[in-house]
């Protein structure tokens, strides 16, 4: 299966909820999921019918591969590395997601998309620990380091994204210098310093059956 290349915000339709894929677009008026906060397609807005259990699981699964930008193999290695980790599976799956190194570009701020920050990564723009890395799933340790390559800095689509994620303040598990482009990963994030909105018990759920 090929990765996903249509309209981004059909997906946040979708699921009936932002999931933040366009970066900048998904802060204004201009987000489809403000004008069509309905299914895609020509039945989105027809009554549907309620959904089962098993229904339910799917479409959160879908929705947390479609946040990160993981493909179902991808997906469900990451689960089975989760479970074979001591503690509870549901948050060691998210902390593997939030370990990778796109996403971590992403929550410095240093792009404003997962998809921008992926790109940033395989253009060779992202070092960790002084060493350039080119592989968006890589798993940062933590206490590693990661900045942007000196010949990136001056992009304006980088210095676009660090002034947002200056207005909006770095997680509590990053330390950020948003002058030098540059932070440190700190710690694994516990769950109440993630999204709310995700129900991974449900996944854990999916994947037990």
């Amino acid at each position: 299966m090929a990765r996903y290349t249509g309209p981004r915000c059909r997906l946040c339709r979708r699921e009936g909820e932002k999931l933040y894929l366009k970066g900048y677009k998904c802060y204004t008026s201009k987000c489809p999921m403000e004008k069509r906060p309905y299914p895609p397609g020509m039945h989105g807005q027809m009554r549907r019918a309620k959904m089962s259990d098993y229904g339910i699981q799917l479409r959160e699964k879908q929705k947390v591969k479609r946040i990160y930008g993981v493909l179902e193999r991808q997906f469900r290695r990451y689960f089975e590395e989760a479970n074979r980790r001591p503690g509870i599976t549901g948050v060691n799956l998210l902390q593997i997601l939030e370990s990778r190194l796109d996403n971590l570009v992403y929550r410095m701020g240093f792009a404003a998309s997962r998809a921008e920050a992926r790109q940033m990564v395989r253009h060779r723009h992202i070092l960790v620990n002084g060493r350039i890395v080119d592989i968006p799933s890589y798993q940062v340790p933590v206490g590693a380091r990661v900045q942007v390559a000196e010949k990136a800095k001056q992009h304006l689509r980088v210095r676009m994204a660090v002034e947002q994620a200056a207005a909006r303040g770095a997680p509590e598990w990053l330390d950020v210098d948003y002058d030098k482009l540059e932070g440190v990963y700190r710690a694994l994030p516990s769950r109440e310093q993630l999204d709310p909105n995700i129900r991974e018990q449900l996944i854990v759920e999916l994947y037990s059956k």
